[in-house]
């Protein structure tokens, strides 16, 4: 009996430590109630921020239109002749939505064997990465939430070659992503977060 209640005592610690995805924040319109509400997420976009200079803000609004702050966030079913299911729309996965191959060029780049897609902090820290990469190749500034944002939508080479252009809803979409950047960083100098 005493050995059935130490595993049990050791399973439940080990569920007590293992920090599962948080919770998605009320309001998505207030960046000082999305970090008061997950305080992991103000440590993951500090963190980030020190690391690869991406500010908190444009951090913030990509991942708000990529998974709403969603940390298992997957793209939608696409269905043959509209009724039956053929997998996934791609692989993009978690709060950044990366896909398969981009996350694996990640953790192999950065030595990161360990990161998870629907861990705020490995989600940030891939950001990071991708846009530093994007202001390498592109020579889009960190602070720049629309070309970041329309480079982490088409790809680098995407971006490079102007496929977005094409595209009117990506634009309008891009030029959302950037009004959300800015209203995220008055929110966040407003309250001592900035």
């Amino acid at each position: 009996m005493s050995k059935i209640f130490r595993t049990l005592m050791a399973f439940c610690l080990l569920a007590a430590c293992s920090g599962g995805p948080s919770i998605s924040p009320r309001t998505m319109d207030n960046a000082c109630s999305i970090l008061r509400q997950n305080p992991s997420f103000q440590r993951a976009f500090r963190a980030t921020e020190r690391r690869w200079g991406v500010p908190v803000h444009v951090q913030m609004a990509v991942i708000h239109q990529e998974s709403k702050f969603e940390a298992r966030a997957r793209t939608p079913y696409r269905f043959y002749a509209g009724v039956i299911p053929m997998g996934r729309q791609s692989s993009a996965f978690g709060y950044a939505q990366a896909l398969d191959g981009t996350w694996d060029e990640y953790r192999k780049d950065t030595g990161s064997r360990l990161a998870r897609r629907d861990r705020i902090r490995d989600a940030s820290d891939f950001m990071g990465w991708y846009m530093n990469t994007s202001r390498q190749r592109n020579n889009i500034p960190l602070s720049d939430a629309r070309n970041q944002y329309l480079a982490f939508h088409q790809g680098h080479t995407g971006y490079a070659r102007g496929s977005y252009r094409n595209k009117r809803w990506l634009m309008n979409v891009a030029s959302k992503v950037d009004a959300r950047s800015k209203m995220y960083a008055r929110q966040l100098k407003s309250c001592g977060r900035a």
